[in-house]
């Protein structure tokens, strides 16, 4: 006697594309910690964008990040493992900002805190936070 799979009905389809439309909007991502907890994406808007003259990103879900540090355009792209945010070939435009603490241009990693996203240079040291 053969025991063949049936493929997945249309209703386990609809079920699983919920649940993960479900946990974009809740700001979680399909990935867990080392107990199984679901950790935060990275994907949506840090900072105010609002404000040109504020510093912020935003990471879309195609991996690539955009945004500003309060004077120059910034773009590059990025990957999440866990809490921590590699961002990969951050450029910067390069206007002459004066009076503008260009900090951002400077990012290369981030970890996820709550709503808060702690920012540190190339060195590990911190050098700002944005929040969500």
């Amino acid at each position: 006697m053969s025991t063949r799979r049936r493929p997945a009905g249309p209703f386990l389809l609809r079920a699983t594309l919920l649940l993960g439309a479900v946990l974009t909007a809740a700001g979680l991502s399909s990935c867990a910690d080392s107990a199984g907890a679901p950790v935060p994406s990275v994907e949506g808007t840090w900072g105010n964008t609002s404000d040109s003259s504020a510093p912020s990103l935003d990471f879309a879900s195609d991996g690539r990040v955009t945004g500003t540090d309060g004077c120059n355009r910034l773009m590059g792209r990025w990957t999440q493992d866990g809490i921590e945010v590699r961002i990969i070939d951050l450029a910067a435009t390069m206007m002459f900002c004066q009076d503008v603490d260009t900090w951002l241009s400077a990012a290369f990693t981030a970890e996820i805190d709550g709503e808060t996203l702690a920012v540190f240079n190339e060195d590990g040291e911190p050098i700002g936070t944005l929040e969500r």
